[in-house]
């Protein structure tokens, strides 16, 4: 499986984490966890512990907005970028930028694509 598909995979777990707020989270990773490859569980896996942190670093770099007022889609890219500008050492930052943006446009809109970017070439340069 492609990196890129990996965090498309990532992503789709991680959304519905973060929507499905009452359902357990070992629950939903169990149940998608036979398709996800090593780096998908690695994201999925990295973004839950660092959580708060790639939070605080993305409140950190909004204008005008806090967390709370980002839509899933968005967040739960944000989260993946951030986590792999932070902690994944072989993936290079304007790549995970990237991809975010990329994602973002198929999962949402063009819109969203450039919120994203703007957010996370704040991170890349901070």
């Amino acid at each position: 499986m492609s990196r890129k598909h990996s965090r498309e995979k990532a992503f789709q777990v991680l959304f519905q984490i973060d929507i499905n707020k009452d359902a357990k989270h070992e629950d939903l990773f169990r149940v998608l966890d036979e398709d996800l490859s090593i780096f998908s569980t690695q994201i999925i896996k990295g973004v839950m512990e660092y959580k708060e942190e790639l939070d605080t670093l993305i409140e950190q770099n909004l204008e005008h907005w806090s967390i709370n007022r980002i839509g899933a889609v968005e967040k739960t890219l944000l989260r993946i970028a951030a986590y792999e500008m932070r902690y994944v050492d072989d993936t290079p930052d304007k790549v995970a930028v990237n991809e975010a943006v990329e994602l973002a446009k198929r999962f949402h809109d063009e819109q969203s694509g450039k919120f994203i970017n703007g957010v996370l070439s704040k991170i890349m340069s901070s």
